[in-house]
Order: C-alpha cells, then structure tokens, then sequence
C-alpha cells in the first residue's frame, strides 16, 4: 500500500490510542490496519488469530495459491494490491457459473463450486455468513484444506456457531469475534496481509525475476 503523509499521521494517532496489546508486530500491523479502515477501536479486541494464521497466509501468498472472496466488494477491495505484489488467481463466488439451488444463496453455492475446484486456496468471507458455513460444512466433511480462511461477516442468525465451528478446525483463520464485521474489514485484513508477505518474500521473488 502507497502511503500518504496523512495517512502516517492516522496510523499514529492509532497507536498513540491503542498504546499497549499483546499482539505480535505482524498481528499488530493487521489490527492498526482494520481500524484505519472502519475508525472503530472496538476492533483492538475482537480479532482473533489463529496459531501460525499469518505465516500460512503469506506463504501461501508468495506460492499464488488461488484467493476465492464471497462478495465483489471484497475483490474490488483487494485486487490493486494483489496484482501489484503476487498476482495470486482471484475469484468471486457471486461469479462462479453455478445451477440455480433453492437451499441455498448464491454466495454459500458460488463458494461451493470454487472451494471444490481450489481446495487448498486462501478464502476470504466478508459479508455471506452462508457462504462461510459452506465453507466449514466442506471442511468438516474433509472435502478441502484451506490455506487460510478470513471470516468477518456480520451477522445474527447462525454466525457465531459458523465461526466457532471454524475455530475448532485445524485450519488457518481470522476471525472477529463478534456480531460486527464487513467486506471492508475482510479487505483491510488482505491488504494488510500482502504488504507483510511482500515485505517477508517479495524481495527475494524481485532477485529471481
């Protein structure tokens, strides 16, 4: 991400606000991230990293495994940094050319189709809470083995246990832990993702080029 003055002195008003954390540098750098983008420091508290998440996240950046998002506001939200740094694959679920299902959204079934076709990609759920349960049903059946999943739709009917299920697997993930969350949030946490991923490998990506 390109930096503007004004947005330096955002970033330390954040942190002179926020003062101390337990996070790690890297977490820090996502959380200080998030609430630049939404002004909302209840953030500080609600992400939720799983063990290693960022260090599966930007390795599988640098590899450009495929990202899958729910919604276009998120790939819009991420796309100029990915194919500034990585160029990894990036596919929309509202996209994927799917049959017409009753039981089930769009979204939850467009994930569906692509989490099947990229098992092993990195999934990123910023507003369909059903296309997050898609994800975990698919996960829980040992269909797929996601890189990463980012999970930060709001929601009031059956998003805690979705995420909680998440929680219980073995898969890398980020989560709010809470009814909040947006594409907006998914996509500061993607970008800030990348910025470390390209810190951590693009150097040695530019040498081999």
């Amino acid at each position: 991400m390109e930096w503007h003055v004004t947005d330096a002195q955002s970033l330390a008003i954040i942190d002179s606000e926020i003062e101390n954390h337990v996070f790690s540098p890297a977490e820090y750098e996502i959380v200080r991230r998030v609430i630049y983008s939404t002004a909302d420091f209840e953030y500080k508290s609600l992400i939720r990293f799983s063990e290693r998440a960022l260090q599966a996240g930007a390795a599988a950046l640098a590899a450009r495994t495929t990202i899958v998002v729910d919604v276009p506001m998120v790939q819009v939200g991420i796309a100029y940094e990915i194919q500034n740094t990585f160029a990894n694959p990036l596919y929309c679920s509202m996209e994927a050319l799917t049959r017409p299902q009753k039981e089930k959204t769009r979204a939850a079934w467009g994930i569906e189709t692509l989490a099947r076709r990229y098992p092993e990609g990195i999934f990123v759920v910023g507003q369909a809470q059903t296309a997050l349960t898609a994800l975990v049903d698919l996960i829980e059946a040992e269909e797929i083995r996601p890189a990463l999943i980012i999970a930060t739709p709001v929601g009031f009917v059956d998003v805690d246990e979705a995420k909680r299920r998440l929680q219980d697997s073995l898969v890398p993930h980020i989560t709010i832990d809470s009814r909040k969350g947006n594409a907006v949030v998914a996509a500061a946490i993607v970008d800030g993702l990348v910025d470390l991923a390209w810190q951590a490998y693009g150097q040695d990506r530019n040498r081999g080029s």
